[in-house]
């Protein structure tokens, strides 16, 4: 990676705003310059979220007059009228929201397309950028999305289900007895010999056995042979113990932004 100062302008900003988590990268041309992980506010305010972005950038030596572009997925729509009015009244621009009508490039055959999440679509088209083939995305956010790709660069539907950390604390608050532990990484064996082990087993190997029997069913539905990427703050972590997921891209929804906007503009 260069050096923030050898930057070449304009830059273009990229937001992915889930329902816990936002994440923001700059991108200088095809290089991720930087990137963040904040917690999703919907209650903040345009001079807010200024005063939190100024402090990011300040750090990495980017300048507000540095962004001459801003692209935006939000499955979040009370955070829409924050974004787009920071974006108005501190980087002099609107926005690009993306969503159905904002892909050019790939068919999405979903029954209602305005239904499938932006971050869904943003997904599908940096995997198939990426590996031109067919692919089945994995995305661990609040909740965990699958999405297939045709071979042909088609968006033909997924899956959705309940989050690690959704799935964890639906446990946690319904069984009071049972403590809280850390999923950073999986137990040595699936027996566990104390309750925080044997908590820790049944999340990440159950998890990792949900992951693994959606895959299954859509690859044999899907009649190929898919590649299967994942995404998102626990991809890592479900990698380890899964036995479908091939390969782990940590910046694929940074990437499919920047790729979105650059067919834009074409």
């Amino acid at each position: 990676m260069l050096a923030l100062d050898e930057k070449d302008f304009p830059m273009l900003l990229v937001i992915d705003v889930g329902n816990t988590n936002t994440v923001l990268g700059i991108f200088d041309g095809e290089r991720l310059v930087k990137d963040w992980r904040i917690r999703t506010e919907r209650n903040a305010t345009e001079d807010e979220f200024f005063i939190l972005a100024s402090g990011l950038f300040t750090s990495s030596n980017i300048t507000f007059q540095d962004i001459k572009k801003t692209i935006i997925s939000c499955v979040v729509p009370p955070v829409v009228m924050i974004y787009e009015s920071f974006c108005k009244k501190y980087l002099n621009h609107a926005p690009i929201w993306v969503d159905a009508k904002t892909i050019t490039t790939m068919p999405i055959l979903y029954n209602n397309p305005s239904e499938v999440g932006a971050d869904r679509i943003v997904n599908a088209v940096a995997a198939y950028n990426k590996y031109h083939c067919s692919l089945i995305v994995i995305d661990f956010g609040t909740a965990t999305t699958f999405d297939a790709i045709s071979e042909k660069g088609e968006y033909l539907g997924g899956a959705i289900s309940p989050g690690v950390m959704i799935s964890s604390e639906a446990l946690f608050m319904n069984a009071s007895k049972l403590p809280r532990v850390e999923l950073f990484e999986p137990p040595e064996s699936v027996i566990g010999k104390d309750t925080r082990e044997s908590i820790r087993s049944g999340i990440i190997f159950g998890y990792a056995g949900l992951v693994d029997g959606i895959v299954k069913r859509m690859v044999k539905e899907m009649g190929s042979h898919p590649k299967v990427i994942a995404t998102g703050g626990l991809a890592g972590l479900i990698f380890n113990v899964s036995s479908t997921i091939e390969a782990v891209e940590p910046s694929l929804t940074l990437d499919g932004l920047r790729i979105i906007s650059s067919s834009l503009e074409k």
